[in-house]
């Protein structure tokens, strides 16, 4: 696949299959490409734990609440994306620009990861709700917990939504 194919086969799953395991090989081919991502000064602020098993349902409980993310109790595996310390070159430009450059970075990161996943026929979601101490305390995180992403194979009737978006010219503009 080229990156354009990825960006159209790449949505947010919310129907995993179970009991198909993501394969190793997969698994650190994804990880190999959040490693990859840039980041500012190379500083690389995050951590990923990779959580599968009792740890992945304990995490996916952890994503729920208010009727949210319930699918995540079908993934396989889900990805916690921690925040860690900056280095002191991007914590001295996070300063001076006022940039967040962690989330940033975290963003890109998650972007990496979940279009490899897509390239390796995995369907992914990225999370934004859950209970970061609940997280943290299942998996002894000591930073805070920014995103989890679920990964698994998406089932049979998860097909291809088409893509609502704006249109290039209401999100560039040419000088």
């Amino acid at each position: 696949m080229n990156f354009m194919e990825i960006a159209k086969a790449r949505q947010s799953c919310r129907a995993y299959e179970e009991s198909t395991a993501v394969e190793q090989e997969k698994l650190e081919v994804i990880l190999e490409a959040g490693r990859l991502a840039p980041s500012a000064c190379n500083g690389q602020p995050y951590h990923f734990t990779v959580c599968t098993g009792e740890t992945a349902k304990a995490v996916a409980k952890a994503c729920g609440g208010l009727g949210m993310n319930k699918f995540a109790l079908q993934a396989p595996v889900l990805i916690v994306i921690s925040e860690m310390p900056y280095v002191k070159s991007a914590a001295m430009g996070a300063r001076v620009k006022g940039n967040d450059y962690r989330s940033i970075d975290i963003g890109i990161a998650a972007a990496y990861l979940t279009a490899e996943a897509a390239a390796q026929g995995l369907g992914t979601c990225i999370l934004g709700w859950f209970d970061d101490e609940k997280i943290r305390n299942i998996c002894g995180i000591e930073f805070p917990v920014r995103l989890v992403i679920t990964l698994g194979y998406a089932k049979p009737e998860e097909k291809l939504r088409e893509k609502k978006r704006k249109e290039t010219s209401e999100l560039a503009t040419q000088m």
